[in-house]
């Protein structure tokens, strides 16, 4: 279970989303992460192909199994840690595999790239990412981080995945506030996708979480047409 004196959504998460909606966030992409972006962009076509992210795929197992259910997709394997990908790379990034390929990346970085570059998704999976659960941790949280606008903006479905009760509702509070989308929080569908953490937190009884999410995009440029894109 996730241990944190915070028991609500936290109170300031509104004023943050919207604030990182409607005010550029002017932190510079991380060198290596652009180096890496641009080494992908060289290296790889993808021109014609449906795009598909596993953001934070760890050791790259659940992006194995995201390719297979989607053969048709590019499915794209990100991950800061080089000894997680190392399982899977061989030290090697990019590294390809059939319709996969893993890059070593820090993710807000990416996704700023990817928009700037004019990526749009066909699907998107964020499974498991670290909760941060402290309560001034807020803005380590993927939804209560500048770069949330971006992410919405990348479009696709989206599936985000945790096994905190707190970060699933506050991530719906958030697209709500975005795109003014109600979202419902369920339990995720047994699948064939899946990671090493839904394996573990299933065997210890956790409860796991999953928000699921029609491409927003277009609402967020409509809602808010002057958020930043990169």
């Amino acid at each position: 279970m996730v241990r944190s004196k915070q028991l609500a959504p936290h109170p300031r998460l509104a004023e943050r989303v919207q604030r990182h909606l409607q005010s550029e966030w002017l932190q510079a992409p991380q060198q290596p992460t652009v180096e890496a972006f641009e080494a992908f962009t060289h290296n790889f076509s993808f021109t014609g192909h449906k795009i598909v992210l596993d953001s934070g795929c760890g050791n790259g197992k659940s992006t194995r199994l995201i390719a297979a259910h989607y053969p048709d997709c590019l499915v794209i394997g990100i991950d800061k840690s080089a000894a997680r990908l190392e399982k899977v790379t061989a030290g090697n990034s990019p590294h390809r595999e059939g319709n996969v390929i893993w890059l070593r990346a820090e993710l807000a970085s990416f996704w700023q790239l990817a928009v700037k570059a004019g990526w749009h998704l066909h699907r998107h999976f964020l499974l498991y990412p670290n909760p941060w659960p402290k309560p001034g941790q807020l803005m380590r949280r993927w939804h209560a981080h500048p770069v949330f606008p971006t992410l919405l903006r990348l479009g696709g479905r989206l599936e985000m995945r945790c096994n905190w009760e707190i970060y699933a509702r506050e991530f719906a509070v958030a697209v709500k506030i975005a795109s003014d989308f109600d979202v419902l929080i369920e339990q995720p569908e047994d699948s064939v996708i899946t990671t090493p953490f839904e394996h573990k937190y299933k065997a210890s009884g956790h409860q796991l979480y999953s928000v699921r999410l029609p491409d927003l995009s277009g609402a967020i440029a409509t809602r808010f047409p002057n958020s930043p894109v990169a």
